[in-house]
């Protein structure tokens, strides 16, 4: 079968590599149909994650058929149109019993590095390194599904493919995001990135009843999106000025939640952003904190801070003055994805929303290397890459 194999920094290739297996009594295979891009892939492409291993297939979203399955597969056929959840649970451990399910004890074989970096390790995840388990990835033609009996949710006919591919991370890590932030009628919600989790945030926000949300982000493509979903619109292109302006926008308070959306790549400029970047360089800290500080600093007295943009390791320079001082909450986590697929497939299905607006692009699986290169230099403004198997 034809997949995208990791070989370096910034060196993806489309190969023939050998069909999955099935390798357990749960596992099921499916012939992907369609499969994205993610934010959260160029990290891989830079180089930024550890444990990659030359010739791993990448690949978190995905959606496809079932063309085989093992014996203890209950509720599912072969046959049948299925789309996938991006973090692997069991489903009967004491986080999946409380749908914690990025945070499922089984899933991740090689969990003991994940514990020695962060005290814990996370779920599996598909294509995102031997960190996160080593799993194979959905950015090939055939792909194993571990777990079969509690991830994948069966889907009919008349829902499109690039709406459903959405509902594997993009979607549901957004509305997770502001569920996160507790809002209630009358709040303002600060997002920033306006990217694919940035623009479902910023929808889910507004279906959670938000009365305004501010969108924050450098890209005009990103800004016009985020606009025509409602969102009052902030260009970032003097970074100095974020806080500042956010506070006259909100009356001297600041939101009522902030969301970052960008996460531990975040590219910034100034005396702060070149401290960031000469202490990333020399691996005195791994993530840039800049969005983080703007994001406390602006976020009002008791609001919330939702963070949905990934982060690996070590930030610096992070507010904690302030983070208490002003009575923060802060919510984080991989997104719960079978419970929030779930709810993305119902909102769809009530015509709710539409998550396929946000695509920019459709390319053909034989043309996925090229899809990184893309999204990496945002040539056309890039929003949403999907891939056609």
């Amino acid at each position: 079968m034809k997949a995208l194999c990791w070989y370096g920094t910034r060196d993806v290739r489309v190969e023939e590599v050998p069909d999955p297996k099935i390798l357990a009594v749960d596992d099921i295979i499916i012939k992907t149909s369609t499969t994205a891009i993610c934010g959260s892939d160029l990290h891989l492409y830079h180089g930024t994650v550890p444990m990659m291993e030359q010739g791993d297939i990448l690949g978190h979203e995905f959606m496809g058929t079932i063309v085989e399955k093992g014996p203890d597969v209950k509720d599912l056929k072969v046959g049948d149109r299925v789309i996938i959840p991006f973090a692997i649970s069991c489903g009967h451990c004491f986080f999946c019993k409380r749908e914690h399910y990025s945070c499922c004890d089984n899933t991740n074989p090689k969990s003991y590095f994940l514990k020695k970096m962060n005290g814990d390790a996370t779920a599996g995840i598909f294509g995102y390194s031997h960190l996160m388990g080593g799993y194979a990835g959905g950015q090939a033609e055939y792909v194993r599904v571990p777990y079969a009996n509690v991830g994948p949710a069966r889907v009919t006919s008349e829902l499109d493919d690039d709406d459903l591919a959405m509902l594997t991370d993009a979607f549901p890590t957004g509305y997770m995001a502001a569920e996160n932030c507790s809002i209630q009628p009358g709040d303002t919600v600060a997002v920033w990135g306006c990217g694919p989790i940035g623009q479902f945030a910023i929808r889910s926000a507004y279906l959670l009843g938000a009365h305004e949300v501010i969108a924050i982000d450098v890209v005009p493509g990103r800004l016009k999106l985020a606009e025509q979903a409602g969102a009052t619109i902030v260009n970032a292109s003097n970074e100095d000025e974020i806080v500042d302006r956010l506070k006259q926008m909100t009356g001297g308070m600041g939101p009522d939640a902030c969301i970052d959306a960008v996460g531990y790549e975040a590219e910034s400029h100034g005396a702060v952003g070149l401290y960031d970047t000469v202490k990333q360089t020399l691996m005195m800290t791994t993530d840039s904190a800049q969005i983080l500080r703007q994001v406390i600093l602006s976020c009002r007295k008791a609001g919330v801070v939702s963070l949905p943009g990934v982060y690996v390791g070590m930030a610096d320079k992070v507010p904690m003055g302030a983070l208490m001082n002003k009575a923060l909450t802060i919510k984080t986590g991989q997104t719960h994805i079978a419970k929030y697929m779930r709810t993305g497939l119902q909102l769809l299905k009530d015509g709710k929303i539409k998550p396929s607006e946000i695509i920019s692009h459709r390319l053909s699986i034989n043309d996925a290397a090229n899809g990184y290169k893309i999204f990496d230099e945002n040539k056309n403004e890039v929003t949403k890459i999907v891939l056609k198997c």
